[in-house]
């Protein structure tokens, strides 16, 4: 799931140069990862009790390993339908990913522990520290071998879906809650605090993923920082910020609303010190803080939900996952077009003669003032859910 989730963003400007993509379709890019997770959420929300969960966990990697060599070797091997082949792939893999994201979670919720909500954290942390390895790892590679050799990157990783394959067809699967029928999942539906955190996690997953996301191209154009150093000290060290968070609520964390409370006040902070600061070092720091902010955004409104509805099983996990893929998909989107939308407008590109920017630079700023907009709208959602938790 952290390559998945990370490859493209940081191949992000290495597509535009080499084949000329413009920045709403690397956008798009994130839409089809993240819409294509929410189509598998929905359709385990409505027909988990239709599937054999051991045997849907066991297919995982095998279909993300056909998605990395579609994503791989079709703009290799035909450069005229390199986005196109980039989709598919994209698409296919995201596919995995989403059946992980969905089923992976109830398997650990179903094994025994004293720390339930810090065993949820505890795995959603390996996450963000295997976006970290991706980061680090692609972020060399391009540097030593040039972004024209990107694919063999991928090819290589494709030991990890093979480990996988190996691994979960040489275990036993725990069994998790189904819903007998999908007419069950009516009455969920009826209940305002499954929406409120699902309002919640639709929040937390716009402000992670878009600091995720853009944060990449946002600090080589904005803010004139080198791509090698601002993956490696901007977007990785955002990731570790992000696994340092869940790790630590992993070990020693309690009172989880108010940690969704006060990280969606600090994650607004941050995408606003990024967006309108001009100083690299600050605009550096904000980003990587936004990923300690944000960190509990996302598992800490799956931890609320599934203590609530503990009866509803993979239904509960798939509708939350439902919800963090949107929040996913549409803001990153949103920045993308608001960066083209600077780029393409003449009286916009007035404008940035007069702040002494580039229309790149400029566009990506407002595109941060947009992302802060998510953890700002979160700020109630999370005092909400704080006073139902307390009564």
């Amino acid at each position: 799931m952290a390559f998945a989730g990370n490859i493209s963003p940081i191949l992000f400007l290495t597509f535009r140069s080499l084949y000329g993509v413009s920045y709403s379709l690397l956008g798009l890019l994130v839409v089809i990862n993240f819409a294509t997770q929410l189509t598998v959420d929905l359709i385990f929300s409505f027909f988990s009790h239709k599937f054999n969960v051991p045997m849907v966990v066991r297919a995982m990697p095998f279909l993300t390993i056909i998605g990395f060599l579609i994503f791989a070797l079709v703009p290799t091997l035909a450069p005229q339908y390199a986005y196109l082949g980039i989709a598919i792939g994209t698409a296919i893999f995201s596919a995995a990913a989403g059946l992980a994201e969905v089923l992976i979670s109830p398997i650990v919720a179903s094994i025994p522990s004293d720390d339930p909500d810090r065993q949820t954290s505890g795995l959603h942390s390996v996450y963000a520290w295997g976006a970290v390895g991706v980061i680090i790892l692609s972020t060399l590679f391009l540097l030593a071998f040039g972004k024209q050799n990107w694919n063999i990157f991928v090819l290589l990783f494709l030991i990890i879906p093979i480990i996988s394959a190996v691994l979960f067809c040489s275990t036993g699967i725990t069994c998790v809650h189904n819903a007998e029928k999908s007419s069950g999942i009516v009455s969920l539906f009826k209940k305002p605090a499954l929406w409120a955190s699902i309002v919640g996690i639709f929040l937390g997953g716009a402000t992670e993923i878009t600091m995720a996301q853009w944060s990449s191209s946002y600090l080589e154009n904005a803010l004139g920082i080198d791509k090698v150093w601002g993956d490696v000290f901007g977007v990785a060290m955002f990731s570790a910020a992000l696994g340092l968070g869940r790790t630590l609520y992993s070990k020693i964390g309690k009172n989880i609303t108010r940690v969704l409370l006060l990280g969606a006040i600090g994650a607004m902070a941050c995408y606003l010190v990024a967006a309108i600061s001009n100083v690299a070092l600050v605009g550096l720091v904000a980003c990587v803080l936004t990923g300690f902010c944000a960190s509990m955004m996302w598992p800490g409104s799956l931890v609320i939900a599934t203590d609530r509805f503990e009866s509803g099983g993979v239904v509960v996990f798939a509708l939350m996952a439902a919800g963090g893929d949107m929040g996913a998909a549409i803001v990153p989107q949103l920045v993308g077009v608001a960066a083209d939308s600077v780029v393409q407008n003449p009286v916009l590109q007035n404008l940035t003669v007069s702040l002494n920017l580039t229309p790149d630079q400029l566009g990506l700023k407002i595109g941060m003032l947009i992302g802060m907009l998510f953890p700002l709208a979160a700020i109630p959602v999370y005092y909400i859910l704080h006073k139902r938790r307390k009564k």
